[in-house]
């Protein structure tokens, strides 16, 4: 019922692309929020984007401003984080995440999420 599946991750060249999906029950998309979380090996969890399902409204880490774009197909129940110009920096699993219902206070703080997704690993190389 509130399922979500990531898919998209890969190895790259710093500089490539990757488009990272994740499909979600129709019940899970109805979360207020869902948004892509990574986490590098000895590192804390961090938001890297988040969408507002019941509009556009769309948050980033300044990390990757200018570089990723979140967005979603309603239509699909699929959000998905487009990654340019990437860098060794970003390698890492990425999470893909909903809230619970109405509420997102917070939408880069993984404690605001109360599903999540397996992950789908990204590696950049140099």
């Amino acid at each position: 019922q509130r399922q979500l599946v990531e898919s998209g991750g890969g190895s790259v060249q710093a500089g490539g692309s990757l488009r990272l999906s994740c499909a979600a029950s129709r019940y899970t998309y109805s979360s207020r929020c869902m948004g892509w979380f990574h986490q590098a090996p000895g590192k804390e969890r961090e938001g890297v984007a988040t969408i507002y399902t019941g509009g556009d409204s769309t948050y980033y880490a300044d990390s990757v401003k200018g570089r990723f774009t979140i967005s979603q197909d309603n239509a699909k129940n699929t959000v998905y984080l487009q990654m340019n110009s990437l860098s060794p920096e970003d390698t890492a699993m990425y999470y893909c995440a909903a809230t619970q219902g109405g509420a997102c206070w917070n939408p880069l703080r993984s404690a605001e999420f109360r599903y999540w997704g397996q992950g789908t690993q990204v590696t950049v190389s140099s």
